[in-house]
Protein backbone atom coordinates (compact mmCIF):
# COMPACT_ATOMS: atom_id res chain seq x y z
CA UNK A 1 0.00 0.00 0.00
CA UNK A 2 3.44 2.01 0.47
CA UNK A 3 3.90 4.37 3.64
CA UNK A 4 2.30 7.85 4.18
CA UNK A 5 5.27 9.73 2.76
CA UNK A 6 4.85 7.83 -0.29
CA UNK A 7 0.97 8.76 -0.18
CA UNK A 8 1.99 11.92 0.42
CA UNK A 9 4.46 12.32 -2.24
CA UNK A 10 1.55 11.07 -4.88
CA UNK A 11 -0.59 14.26 -3.78
CA UNK A 12 2.13 16.66 -3.99
CA UNK A 13 1.06 20.22 -3.55
CA UNK A 14 1.93 23.24 -5.24
CA UNK A 15 4.63 25.32 -3.27
CA UNK A 16 4.51 29.04 -3.00
CA UNK A 17 0.87 29.72 -2.21
CA UNK A 18 -0.71 30.04 1.03
CA UNK A 19 -3.06 27.08 0.78
CA UNK A 20 -2.98 23.77 -0.45
CA UNK A 21 -4.04 23.10 -4.19
CA UNK A 22 -2.57 19.48 -5.58
CA UNK A 23 0.36 19.75 -8.12
CA UNK A 24 -1.36 18.20 -11.44
CA UNK A 25 -0.11 15.31 -12.72
CA UNK A 26 0.70 17.16 -16.04
CA UNK A 27 -0.32 20.58 -16.99
CA UNK A 28 -3.90 20.69 -18.19
CA UNK A 29 -4.27 21.58 -21.73
CA UNK A 30 -0.34 20.23 -22.55
CA UNK A 31 -0.65 17.49 -24.86
CA UNK A 32 0.64 14.19 -23.86
CA UNK A 33 3.13 12.68 -26.21
CA UNK A 34 4.13 15.31 -28.66
CA UNK A 35 3.95 14.08 -32.11
CA UNK A 36 4.46 15.29 -35.36
CA UNK A 37 0.78 15.02 -36.50
CA UNK A 38 -0.02 17.33 -33.30
CA UNK A 39 -1.61 20.30 -34.26
CA UNK A 40 0.59 23.46 -33.33
CA UNK A 41 -2.55 25.10 -31.59
CA UNK A 42 -1.48 22.08 -28.85
CA UNK A 43 2.36 22.46 -29.39
CA UNK A 44 4.39 24.72 -26.28
CA UNK A 45 5.46 27.91 -27.26
CA UNK A 46 8.53 30.32 -25.73
CA UNK A 47 8.34 33.72 -25.52
CA UNK A 48 11.31 34.53 -23.44
CA UNK A 49 11.23 32.72 -20.93
CA UNK A 50 7.77 32.14 -20.42
CA UNK A 51 6.58 28.94 -21.83
CA UNK A 52 3.27 28.54 -23.15
CA UNK A 53 1.90 24.78 -22.45
CA UNK A 54 -0.86 25.63 -25.48
CA UNK A 55 -1.04 28.45 -28.07
CA UNK A 56 -4.79 29.73 -26.64
CA UNK A 57 -5.05 32.76 -24.97
CA UNK A 58 -7.75 33.88 -22.67
CA UNK A 59 -8.47 36.99 -23.94
CA UNK A 60 -8.74 40.30 -21.55
CA UNK A 61 -12.38 40.50 -21.02
CA UNK A 62 -14.25 44.16 -19.02
CA UNK A 63 -16.19 42.44 -16.13
CA UNK A 64 -16.66 45.82 -13.99
CA UNK A 65 -16.83 43.81 -10.62
CA UNK A 66 -14.45 45.66 -8.14
CA UNK A 67 -15.21 48.48 -5.66
CA UNK A 68 -15.61 52.17 -6.92
CA UNK A 69 -14.90 53.31 -3.39
CA UNK A 70 -13.26 52.71 -0.23
CA UNK A 71 -9.74 51.19 0.61
CA UNK A 72 -10.22 48.33 -2.17
CA UNK A 73 -10.65 50.74 -4.99
CA UNK A 74 -10.01 48.94 -7.66
CA UNK A 75 -8.58 45.72 -6.23
CA UNK A 76 -9.69 42.03 -7.89
CA UNK A 77 -11.68 40.25 -5.78
CA UNK A 78 -12.69 36.69 -5.25
CA UNK A 79 -14.76 36.68 -8.55
CA UNK A 80 -12.03 37.23 -10.56
CA UNK A 81 -10.19 33.92 -8.88
CA UNK A 82 -12.93 32.10 -9.74
CA UNK A 83 -13.59 33.09 -13.16
CA UNK A 84 -9.91 33.66 -14.23
CA UNK A 85 -8.58 30.65 -12.43
CA UNK A 86 -10.87 28.42 -13.78
CA UNK A 87 -9.96 28.94 -17.11
CA UNK A 88 -6.36 28.33 -16.33
CA UNK A 89 -7.52 24.88 -14.40
CA UNK A 90 -9.45 23.82 -17.76
CA UNK A 91 -6.02 24.33 -19.57
CA UNK A 92 -5.54 27.57 -21.73
CA UNK A 93 -1.79 28.70 -21.73
CA UNK A 94 -2.40 32.14 -21.08
CA UNK A 95 -4.98 33.83 -18.90
CA UNK A 96 -5.56 37.57 -19.14
CA UNK A 97 -6.62 40.39 -16.29
CA UNK A 98 -8.40 42.39 -18.30
CA UNK A 99 -7.95 46.25 -18.95
CA UNK A 100 -6.43 47.60 -15.72
CA UNK A 101 -5.88 51.03 -14.77
CA UNK A 102 -2.67 52.57 -14.58
CA UNK A 103 -4.07 55.63 -12.89
CA UNK A 104 -7.57 56.25 -11.24
CA UNK A 105 -8.93 57.97 -14.44
CA UNK A 106 -7.71 55.26 -16.83
CA UNK A 107 -10.43 53.01 -16.04
CA UNK A 108 -13.10 52.69 -18.36
CA UNK A 109 -15.35 52.61 -15.60
CA UNK A 110 -15.59 53.05 -11.66
CA UNK A 111 -15.88 49.36 -10.85
CA UNK A 112 -13.14 48.42 -13.21
CA UNK A 113 -9.81 46.95 -11.69
CA UNK A 114 -7.01 49.69 -11.66
CA UNK A 115 -2.85 49.29 -10.90
CA UNK A 116 -2.18 52.67 -9.80
CA UNK A 117 -1.19 51.94 -6.63
CA UNK A 118 0.93 48.95 -4.17
CA UNK A 119 -2.14 48.65 -2.20
CA UNK A 120 -3.78 46.81 -5.07
CA UNK A 121 -1.45 44.80 -5.75
CA UNK A 122 -1.88 41.88 -2.98
CA UNK A 123 -5.15 41.32 -4.77
CA UNK A 124 -3.34 41.07 -8.19
CA UNK A 125 -1.13 38.22 -6.69
CA UNK A 126 -3.88 36.52 -5.63
CA UNK A 127 -4.94 35.52 -9.12
CA UNK A 128 -1.64 35.49 -10.39
CA UNK A 129 -0.77 32.31 -7.54
CA UNK A 130 -3.95 30.42 -8.10
CA UNK A 131 -4.05 30.99 -12.21
CA UNK A 132 0.41 29.84 -12.28
CA UNK A 133 -0.60 26.99 -9.78
CA UNK A 134 -2.80 25.59 -12.09
CA UNK A 135 -0.07 25.42 -15.07
CA UNK A 136 -0.97 29.05 -16.50
CA UNK A 137 0.62 31.63 -17.05
CA UNK A 138 -0.71 34.99 -15.93
CA UNK A 139 -0.66 38.04 -17.89
CA UNK A 140 -2.22 41.75 -17.48
CA UNK A 141 -3.27 44.30 -19.78
CA UNK A 142 -2.53 47.98 -18.96
CA UNK A 143 -4.42 50.52 -19.94
CA UNK A 144 -6.12 53.87 -19.62
CA UNK A 145 -9.03 54.51 -21.44
CA UNK A 146 -8.72 57.98 -21.95
CA UNK A 147 -11.84 59.96 -23.73
CA UNK A 148 -13.99 56.67 -23.24
CA UNK A 149 -13.26 56.45 -19.24
CA UNK A 150 -16.34 57.02 -16.85
CA UNK A 151 -19.15 55.16 -17.67
CA UNK A 152 -21.56 52.89 -16.43
CA UNK A 153 -21.12 48.98 -16.98
CA UNK A 154 -22.79 47.98 -19.81
CA UNK A 155 -25.91 46.73 -17.98
CA UNK A 156 -26.37 49.66 -16.27
CA UNK A 157 -26.54 51.35 -20.21
CA UNK A 158 -28.97 48.19 -21.47
CA UNK A 159 -31.34 49.09 -18.44
CA UNK A 160 -31.43 52.50 -19.04
CA UNK A 161 -32.13 51.69 -23.11
CA UNK A 162 -27.93 53.59 -23.98
CA UNK A 163 -24.94 52.45 -25.76
CA UNK A 164 -23.17 53.83 -23.29
CA UNK A 165 -23.98 55.76 -20.30
CA UNK A 166 -21.59 58.54 -18.24
CA UNK A 167 -20.64 57.91 -15.01
CA UNK A 168 -20.95 60.90 -12.82
CA UNK A 169 -19.73 61.64 -9.32
CA UNK A 170 -22.30 60.17 -7.21
CA UNK A 171 -21.52 56.26 -8.36
CA UNK A 172 -17.81 56.92 -8.73
CA UNK A 173 -17.27 58.41 -11.70
CA UNK A 174 -14.62 61.47 -12.70
CA UNK A 175 -16.45 63.99 -15.18
CA UNK A 176 -13.72 66.65 -14.98
CA UNK A 177 -10.84 64.67 -15.37
CA UNK A 178 -11.51 62.78 -18.80
CA UNK A 179 -8.43 63.15 -20.70
CA UNK A 180 -7.74 62.70 -24.27
CA UNK A 181 -4.87 63.80 -26.60
CA UNK A 182 -7.39 66.72 -28.04
CA UNK A 183 -10.20 68.35 -25.71
CA UNK A 184 -13.48 70.20 -26.01
CA UNK A 185 -17.06 68.75 -26.26
CA UNK A 186 -16.64 67.96 -29.90
CA UNK A 187 -13.75 65.32 -28.96
CA UNK A 188 -16.19 62.98 -27.03
CA UNK A 189 -16.51 59.55 -28.46
CA UNK A 190 -20.00 59.88 -29.37
CA UNK A 191 -20.50 63.46 -30.54
CA UNK A 192 -22.86 64.00 -33.35
CA UNK A 193 -22.39 67.93 -34.62
CA UNK A 194 -25.67 70.08 -33.56
CA UNK A 195 -26.67 67.20 -30.71
CA UNK A 196 -24.07 66.94 -28.92
CA UNK A 197 -22.21 64.47 -27.13
CA UNK A 198 -24.65 61.55 -24.61
CA UNK A 199 -22.72 58.31 -23.28
CA UNK A 200 -19.67 59.92 -23.13
CA UNK A 201 -18.14 62.67 -21.46
CA UNK A 202 -16.31 65.40 -22.59
CA UNK A 203 -12.45 65.31 -22.31
CA UNK A 204 -9.54 67.96 -21.34
CA UNK A 205 -6.96 68.74 -24.08
CA UNK A 206 -3.42 66.03 -21.76
CA UNK A 207 -0.53 68.94 -21.64
CA UNK A 208 2.92 67.33 -22.69
CA UNK A 209 3.48 67.19 -18.75
CA UNK A 210 0.19 64.96 -18.60
CA UNK A 211 1.31 62.55 -20.85
CA UNK A 212 5.08 62.40 -19.63
CA UNK A 213 2.87 61.32 -16.20
CA UNK A 214 1.06 59.01 -17.97
CA UNK A 215 4.25 56.97 -19.80
CA UNK A 216 5.68 57.16 -15.97
CA UNK A 217 2.19 55.86 -14.79
CA UNK A 218 2.55 52.87 -17.27
CA UNK A 219 5.81 51.88 -16.26
CA UNK A 220 5.13 51.87 -12.44
CA UNK A 221 2.05 49.70 -13.32
CA UNK A 222 4.16 47.55 -15.08
CA UNK A 223 6.77 47.49 -11.77
CA UNK A 224 3.72 46.61 -9.30
CA UNK A 225 2.76 43.64 -12.06
CA UNK A 226 6.12 42.47 -11.73
CA UNK A 227 5.93 42.59 -7.95
CA UNK A 228 2.13 40.56 -7.97
CA UNK A 229 3.87 37.66 -9.65
CA UNK A 230 2.36 38.30 -13.38
CA UNK A 231 4.23 36.57 -15.97
CA UNK A 232 3.20 38.63 -19.23
CA UNK A 233 2.45 41.96 -19.83
CA UNK A 234 0.37 43.70 -22.64
CA UNK A 235 -0.06 47.12 -23.51
CA UNK A 236 -3.30 48.16 -24.90
CA UNK A 237 -3.18 50.04 -27.89
CA UNK A 238 -6.74 49.49 -29.69
CA UNK A 239 -10.14 49.95 -29.23
CA UNK A 240 -9.99 53.69 -29.12
CA UNK A 241 -8.20 53.87 -25.92
CA UNK A 242 -6.22 56.43 -24.97
CA UNK A 243 -3.32 54.93 -26.98
CA UNK A 244 -4.90 54.39 -29.91
CA UNK A 245 -6.35 57.76 -29.35
CA UNK A 246 -2.78 58.65 -29.73
CA UNK A 247 -1.84 56.65 -32.49
CA UNK A 248 -4.83 58.03 -35.00
CA UNK A 249 -4.53 61.35 -36.72
CA UNK A 250 -8.67 61.72 -36.57
CA UNK A 251 -8.21 61.99 -32.59
CA UNK A 252 -4.62 63.53 -32.19
CA UNK A 253 -4.16 66.83 -33.94
CA UNK A 254 -1.54 67.87 -31.51
CA UNK A 255 0.98 70.26 -32.32
CA UNK A 256 3.55 68.82 -29.60
CA UNK A 257 6.10 65.75 -29.74
CA UNK A 258 3.16 63.39 -29.35
CA UNK A 259 0.89 64.41 -32.24
CA UNK A 260 1.71 65.64 -35.85
CA UNK A 261 3.48 63.03 -38.13
CA UNK A 262 3.48 58.99 -37.91
CA UNK A 263 6.53 59.52 -35.99
CA UNK A 264 4.47 61.81 -33.15
CA UNK A 265 1.54 60.14 -33.22
CA UNK A 266 3.23 56.77 -32.25
CA UNK A 267 5.69 58.37 -30.00
CA UNK A 268 3.35 57.92 -26.99
CA UNK A 269 3.22 54.10 -27.15
CA UNK A 270 6.97 54.39 -27.88
CA UNK A 271 7.84 55.72 -24.93
CA UNK A 272 5.26 53.60 -23.28
CA UNK A 273 7.28 50.09 -24.20
CA UNK A 274 10.83 51.78 -23.30
CA UNK A 275 9.90 52.85 -20.37
CA UNK A 276 8.17 49.47 -19.31
CA UNK A 277 10.86 47.28 -21.06
CA UNK A 278 13.39 49.21 -18.72
CA UNK A 279 11.59 48.11 -15.36
CA UNK A 280 10.88 44.54 -15.98
CA UNK A 281 13.06 41.60 -16.58
CA UNK A 282 14.58 41.33 -19.78
CA UNK A 283 13.29 37.70 -19.82
CA UNK A 284 9.38 38.70 -19.09
CA UNK A 285 7.42 38.74 -22.66
CA UNK A 286 5.86 42.59 -23.27
CA UNK A 287 2.75 42.12 -25.45
CA UNK A 288 0.90 45.29 -27.64
CA UNK A 289 -2.62 45.13 -29.00
CA UNK A 290 -3.24 47.40 -32.03
CA UNK A 291 -6.39 48.06 -33.58
CA UNK A 292 -5.10 46.87 -37.12
CA UNK A 293 -7.47 49.33 -38.36
CA UNK A 294 -10.08 51.72 -37.49
CA UNK A 295 -12.27 50.93 -40.29
CA UNK A 296 -12.50 54.81 -41.13
CA UNK A 297 -10.75 54.65 -44.95
CA UNK A 298 -14.01 54.70 -46.50
CA UNK A 299 -15.87 57.37 -44.51
CA UNK A 300 -15.58 61.42 -44.38
CA UNK A 301 -13.79 62.19 -41.36
CA UNK A 302 -11.34 59.18 -42.50
CA UNK A 303 -10.33 61.22 -46.00
CA UNK A 304 -10.71 64.48 -44.15
CA UNK A 305 -8.02 63.79 -41.76
CA UNK A 306 -6.46 60.48 -42.52
CA UNK A 307 -6.99 57.67 -40.68
CA UNK A 308 -4.52 54.71 -38.81
CA UNK A 309 -5.07 51.50 -40.72
CA UNK A 310 -3.45 48.36 -41.71
CA UNK A 311 -0.70 50.32 -43.64
CA UNK A 312 0.24 52.01 -40.40
CA UNK A 313 -0.04 49.07 -38.48
CA UNK A 314 2.74 47.24 -40.32
CA UNK A 315 5.30 50.03 -40.36
CA UNK A 316 4.81 50.50 -36.64
CA UNK A 317 5.12 46.50 -36.36
CA UNK A 318 8.38 46.89 -38.10
CA UNK A 319 9.46 49.43 -35.03
CA UNK A 320 8.18 47.60 -32.20
CA UNK A 321 10.79 44.34 -32.17
CA UNK A 322 13.56 46.84 -31.60
CA UNK A 323 12.18 48.62 -28.86
CA UNK A 324 11.38 45.20 -27.21
CA UNK A 325 7.73 44.06 -27.61
CA UNK A 326 7.30 40.30 -28.67
CA UNK A 327 4.15 39.93 -29.39
CA UNK A 328 1.21 42.15 -31.64
CA UNK A 329 -2.06 41.22 -30.39
CA UNK A 330 -4.34 42.14 -33.85
CA UNK A 331 -7.70 43.97 -33.23
CA UNK A 332 -9.61 46.14 -34.75
CA UNK A 333 -12.19 49.22 -34.12
CA UNK A 334 -13.78 50.97 -31.66
CA UNK A 335 -12.08 54.49 -31.93
CA UNK A 336 -14.92 56.42 -33.56
CA UNK A 337 -18.88 55.59 -34.23
CA UNK A 338 -18.64 55.89 -38.06
CA UNK A 339 -16.27 53.16 -38.56
CA UNK A 340 -17.58 51.04 -41.26
CA UNK A 341 -16.72 47.53 -41.66
CA UNK A 342 -16.39 45.34 -44.82
CA UNK A 343 -19.24 43.35 -44.83
CA UNK A 344 -17.21 40.76 -47.68
CA UNK A 345 -14.86 40.13 -44.28
CA UNK A 346 -17.07 39.30 -41.19
CA UNK A 347 -15.56 36.20 -40.73
CA UNK A 348 -11.93 36.66 -40.66
CA UNK A 349 -11.48 39.89 -40.82
CA UNK A 350 -9.09 40.24 -38.30
CA UNK A 351 -6.63 36.88 -38.68
CA UNK A 352 -6.50 37.64 -41.96
CA UNK A 353 -4.94 41.23 -41.08
CA UNK A 354 -2.72 39.61 -38.64
CA UNK A 355 -1.55 37.09 -41.25
CA UNK A 356 -0.76 39.75 -43.12
CA UNK A 357 1.25 41.48 -40.48
CA UNK A 358 3.19 38.37 -39.26
CA UNK A 359 3.63 37.76 -43.07
CA UNK A 360 4.91 41.32 -43.23
CA UNK A 361 7.56 41.42 -40.04
CA UNK A 362 9.07 37.73 -41.00
CA UNK A 363 9.88 39.05 -44.69
CA UNK A 364 12.22 41.17 -43.06
CA UNK A 365 13.49 38.91 -40.49
CA UNK A 366 11.85 40.67 -37.28
CA UNK A 367 11.32 38.09 -34.37
CA UNK A 368 7.32 39.54 -34.16
CA UNK A 369 5.24 36.82 -32.75
CA UNK A 370 1.70 37.59 -34.06
CA UNK A 371 -1.83 37.12 -31.85
CA UNK A 372 -5.17 36.47 -33.47
CA UNK A 373 -8.10 38.11 -31.98
CA UNK A 374 -11.70 37.41 -33.06
CA UNK A 375 -11.33 34.15 -33.56
CA UNK A 376 -15.08 33.12 -32.14
CA UNK A 377 -17.28 36.27 -31.32
CA UNK A 378 -14.96 38.99 -30.33
CA UNK A 379 -16.18 42.13 -32.12
CA UNK A 380 -16.33 44.44 -29.59
CA UNK A 381 -16.82 47.58 -31.63
CA UNK A 382 -17.91 45.76 -34.67
CA UNK A 383 -21.76 46.05 -34.39
CA UNK A 384 -22.23 45.41 -38.16
CA UNK A 385 -20.65 42.06 -37.99
CA UNK A 386 -22.87 39.42 -38.27
CA UNK A 387 -21.88 36.48 -35.88
CA UNK A 388 -21.90 33.45 -37.81
CA UNK A 389 -22.74 30.47 -35.70
CA UNK A 390 -20.63 27.43 -35.73
CA UNK A 391 -19.94 23.98 -33.61
CA UNK A 392 -17.22 23.29 -31.49
CA UNK A 393 -15.61 21.11 -33.93
CA UNK A 394 -15.66 24.06 -36.95
CA UNK A 395 -14.18 26.47 -34.26
CA UNK A 396 -11.30 23.77 -33.70
CA UNK A 397 -10.57 23.40 -36.84
CA UNK A 398 -10.45 27.15 -37.22
CA UNK A 399 -7.93 27.46 -34.56
CA UNK A 400 -5.88 24.93 -35.52
CA UNK A 401 -5.84 26.34 -38.96
CA UNK A 402 -4.70 29.65 -37.81
CA UNK A 403 -1.31 28.42 -36.26
CA UNK A 404 -0.76 25.20 -38.08
CA UNK A 405 2.33 25.56 -40.87
CA UNK A 406 2.56 21.51 -40.88
CA UNK A 407 0.97 22.08 -44.47
CA UNK A 408 3.76 23.72 -45.84
CA UNK A 409 2.25 26.94 -45.61
CA UNK A 410 2.62 29.95 -43.04
CA UNK A 411 0.60 30.40 -40.27
CA UNK A 412 -1.46 33.34 -39.94
CA UNK A 413 -0.71 33.75 -36.19
CA UNK A 414 1.32 31.86 -33.45
CA UNK A 415 -1.49 32.34 -30.92
CA UNK A 416 -5.24 32.50 -30.88
CA UNK A 417 -6.91 34.93 -28.19
CA UNK A 418 -10.65 33.76 -27.33
CA UNK A 419 -12.22 35.71 -25.46
CA UNK A 420 -16.50 35.55 -25.01
CA UNK A 421 -16.24 31.48 -25.95
CA UNK A 422 -14.68 30.66 -22.89
CA UNK A 423 -17.72 32.48 -20.77
CA UNK A 424 -19.69 30.37 -22.69
CA UNK A 425 -17.36 27.40 -22.26
CA UNK A 426 -14.58 27.32 -19.77
CA UNK A 427 -13.14 24.14 -20.83
CA UNK A 428 -13.23 24.99 -24.21
CA UNK A 429 -9.55 24.12 -24.68
CA UNK A 430 -10.55 20.53 -23.72
CA UNK A 431 -13.05 20.05 -25.82
CA UNK A 432 -11.12 21.68 -28.52
CA UNK A 433 -8.22 19.08 -28.06
CA UNK A 434 -10.93 16.82 -27.98
CA UNK A 435 -12.51 17.53 -31.10
CA UNK A 436 -8.87 17.66 -32.67
CA UNK A 437 -8.00 14.03 -31.19
CA UNK A 438 -5.84 15.63 -29.05
CA UNK A 439 -4.36 13.55 -26.02
CA UNK A 440 -4.20 16.54 -23.32
CA UNK A 441 -3.82 16.55 -19.68
CA UNK A 442 -6.73 17.26 -17.24
CA UNK A 443 -7.13 18.35 -13.72
CA UNK A 444 -6.71 15.31 -11.25
CA UNK A 445 -9.84 16.84 -9.46
CA UNK A 446 -11.72 15.96 -13.18
CA UNK A 447 -10.18 12.91 -14.75
CA UNK A 448 -13.16 10.71 -13.73
CA UNK A 449 -15.25 12.85 -16.11
CA UNK A 450 -12.32 12.86 -18.70
CA UNK A 451 -13.80 12.60 -22.42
Amino acid sequence: MGSAEEKSALNEAVSGIPYFTPRHTNSPGSAIGLKDSTPTLFSPLKIRDAVLRNRIVVAPMCQYSTAHEGPDIGALTDYHVATLGHYALKGASVVFIEATGVQPNGRISPNCPGIWSDAQIPSVQRVADFIKSQGGLCAIQLAHAGRKSSTTAPWISKKLGNLSTRADTDVGGWPDNVIGPMGGEEEAWDYVPGKGAKGYWPPRAASTEDVKEMIKAFADAAKRSVKAGVDIIEIHGAHGYLVHQFLSPITNRRTDEYGGSFEGRTKFLRDIVVAIREVIPKGMPLWVRLSSTEWLEETDIGKELGTWDLESTIKLAKILPGLGVDLLDCSSGGNHPKQRLNPFETKNYQTDMAGRIRQETKAEGLNLFVGAVGLITEAEQAKDIVEASRTIGEEAAIAAKITDAKDGKEPMADVVLVARQFMREPEWVLRVAHKLDVDVAWPNQFLRVRF
